[in-house]
């Protein structure tokens, strides 16, 4: 079998590590990247091109650099529509007490999130060509972006509340995730001169 027919056989984005295991030579990896028919995403990342123009590509990058990482702050609120900005950085959170991966590109700067919540409002997105990434949802978007104001800007929290009211909330589980992190008070007045 040739290194072309074991490239059919890898995900559309993969680690040169998946590559050299399914038995293609170092050798054939960089010469099909020279040659275009795959794409270099980051160092060990490599895309096959026939699944090029996978939507959040920096996302899936990110997640596969650092899988136990998760999508967070500025990244999530743009993901969700929550923020018209669009972030210089992935915004990426690790659990403490796990590695914090040092990822130059796409540019990353990572978040250290207490690991006895790391898990919550955690779900996986499967983008197009079948990749995927974990991301924080919602409504622990929008509760990270209130206790985090520093990180995020108070008019960015703000802006975020007010689309996120705006759009059908589910304003008990926003309620539930904004307790366990402790920014439902600040979150819960705010939402009160919203509304008043």
């Amino acid at each position: 079998m040739d290194a072309r027919a074991r490239l059919e056989s890898l995900e559309p984005i993969f680690r040169s590590r998946d590559a050299v295991a399914a038995g293609i030579s170092w050798r054939d990896l960089y010469a099909m990247r020279d040659a275009g028919e795959i794409l270099q995403l980051s160092r060990g990342l490599y895309q096959r091109a026939d699944s090029a123009g996978t939507g959040d590509l920096d996302f899936v990058t990110v997640c596969r650099r650092a899988p136990h990482g998760t999508i967070c702050l500025d990244s999530a609120l743009a993901y969700w529509d929550l923020t018209d900005d669009i972030p210089a950085q992935v915004h990426l959170a690790v659990a403490k007490g796990n590695h914090r991966p040092r990822i130059d590109y796409p540019p990353t700067r990572v978040h250290i999130f207490q690991a006895e919540m790391f898990e919550l409002g955690r779900v996986q997105i499967r983008a197009e060509a079948g990749a995927e990434f974990a991301i924080t949802d919602r409504e622990r978007t929008l509760a990270d972006a209130f206790r985090s104001r520093r990180l995020v800007s108070e008019e960015a929290a703000l802006h975020a509340l007010r689309r996120y009211l705006s759009a059908r909330p589910d304003r008990a589980r926003l309620a539930e995730v904004a307790r366990s992190l402790r920014a439902w008070p600040a979150l819960r007045e705010v939402m009160r001169v919203m509304e008043a």
